[in-house]
């Protein structure tokens, strides 16, 4: 006796979306040539009737369209949400009518001097809220040597208009951080606390939080560290791999003055001879070419 399949009476839907299961795993099965078992089956009960899942094994790999046709009517759902990210993908990404408008300002072309860009970057600054002012600056790999990764420290005159939280470790402190507390943008540590810190390490690496003697955040003087961090001494570290520096030097709120006095401190900390372009931007604005 052949298996016994249910048909409810009036729902035609239903029946051509059956069939249409079965018509894509009898071309499953003939390109495949091999058995099929079925997942999570009980009392021997049809694949049907378990939500028609099943799993090929043995024998040659699927046709690419007949495989893109079982897992689009076994899985309707993950095929939408497949096709949905492929347009998306597809074709240039669309700036925003804003951006659009501050673009037109702004010369690709051309390379400003330093008051020239400052004016651009008030005058392409899009954002409701305060942005911050950055440095994009590309280093010239024949002046680095053998050097790949390139990191160091500079005081900039007016902060970042940021507040930085520096904080020192201790024992409470790493107690917070075991629980998820991280309350703190920088971590200040004596060398004698390194050893403790390590179970925390693989939280406060990824995050850029771990106190490191190359970024100066190990040392044995903690209060001249902690004063220095807190009035505008920034860390910056080129990309993996790749000379190239991203560094916030200030808010479109600031006055030009303090701007320049900031991105001068940068270039005179990093050397001119070693920079090779410099693109100044505020946040979601154009960049703006600096001529060195």
């Amino acid at each position: 006796m052949g298996k016994v399949r249910k048909v409810i009476l009036g729902d035609e839907a239903a029946e051509k979306e059956q069939k249409r299961k079965a018509d894509a795993r009898r071309e499953g099965k003939k390109a495949k040539k091999a058995k099929v078992e079925g997942v999570n089956l009980k009392g021997g009960e049809p694949a049907s009737r378990q939500g028609g899942r099943t799993v090929l094994v043995e024998g040659d790999e699927l046709k690419p369209e007949v495989k893109a046709m079982m897992d689009k009517v076994e899985n309707p759902s993950s095929a939408k949400a497949t096709e949905g990210k492929r347009k998306k993908a597809n074709g240039p990404r669309q700036h925003g009518k804003k951006y659009q408008e501050a673009a037109k300002l702004v010369d690709k072309n051309k390379s400003y001097s330093l008051p020239e860009a400052l004016k651009l970057v008030k005058l392409t600054s899009i954002t409701k809220f305060d942005g911050t002012v950055e440095m994009h600056i590309n280093l010239n790999p024949l002046t680095l040597g053998d050097k790949k990764d390139v990191r160091g420290s500079v005081t900039l005159p007016h902060g970042t208009g940021k507040q930085v939280r520096v904080a020192v470790a201790d024992d409470k402190i790493i107690e917070e951080i075991t629980a998820g507390k991280i309350n703190f943008d920088i971590l200040v540590a004596h060398p004698s606390m390194m050893p403790k810190l390590a179970k925390v390490a693989r939280v406060l690496g990824p995050k850029g939080l771990m106190p490191n003697p190359k970024t100066g955040t190990v040392t044995t003087d903690i209060e001249k560290r902690v004063k220095e961090l807190s009035t505008g001494q920034v860390n910056y570290k080129s990309e993996p791999d790749n000379p190239i520096v991203h560094m916030a030097v200030g808010k479109v709120s600031f006055e030009e003055k303090q701007l320049t006095e900031n991105i001068q401190a940068v270039l005179a900390a990093m050397g001119k001879n070693k920079i090779a372009k410099v693109t100044i931007t505020t946040t979601m604005g154009p960049g703006i070419k600096l001529a060195l």
